[in-house]
């Protein structure tokens, strides 16, 4: 309710992995004939990403890539710094939360306050990132945590399905490198469509 008012932000975090070779669904063969279908090694060559779809006067997408893994401190980071705007980032998280005394007002506070729902992903719940829970939430970041085994009630999600299996440019990528750039192309198409989706809904009104 408070998001729909303009009064708080909603977003839904996770993380996906998108591998060289997307998946084969389906496959045709001569009757009589088993179908093969070789399996491409990925082993260090997947590109996994954090994403956040914004939800509320401004909805967005916000995402980050890596070829490595995604960790607690690098989610911190992330939520510092892209959802909540902190410009220093995780290391400047206590000044900004506590700079006038643990419970009192913080020294600097995110524009709208936001609720960041989240599942219970190992880097989700590690000391690194839920025990700085107190100082996010002081500076406007609140985070919310789904019950296990409910990935249904995280709107993300969505979002992964259709830039996996609808946008994604072509099957099979050579690198790394061109992986990466093909990840973004389908995760430029869905905030493309979350933020015109806002501006048709605001023009209808």
């Amino acid at each position: 309710m408070e998001a729909h008012a303009g009064e708080r932000d909603l977003i839904f975090l996770d993380e996906s992995g998108f591998a060289p070779t997307v998946p084969t669904g389906y496959t045709w063969s001569r009757i009589g004939q088993r179908a093969v279908v070789p399996k491409e090694d990925t082993k260090n060559r997947r590109v996994n990403v954090l994403g956040a779809q914004v939800v509320g006067t401004l909805p967005d997408l916000l995402w980050q890539r890596t070829s490595g893994k995604i960790d607690a401190q690098m989610l911190l980071e992330f939520v510092c710094v892209r959802l909540a705007g902190l410009g220093g980032g995780a290391a400047v998280l206590d000044l900004a939360a506590d700079g006038l005394g643990v419970d009192v007002m913080p020294v600097w506070e995110r524009r709208r306050p936001c609720t960041v729902v989240l599942d219970n992903a190992s880097a989700h719940v590690a000391k690194v990132f839920k025990g700085r829970r107190r100082q996010l939430a002081k500076i406007g970041v609140e985070l919310f945590y789904l019950p296990p085994r409910s990935a249904e009630l995280n709107d993300i999600e969505l979002v992964w399905r259709q830039a996996k299996y609808q946008d994604y440019p072509q099957r099979a990528q050579t690198g790394t490198d061109a992986l990466g750039q093909a990840v973004d192309q389908p995760m430029t198409r869905q905030r493309n469509r979350i933020r015109q989706s806002a501006r048709n809904f605001t023009q209808a009104s």
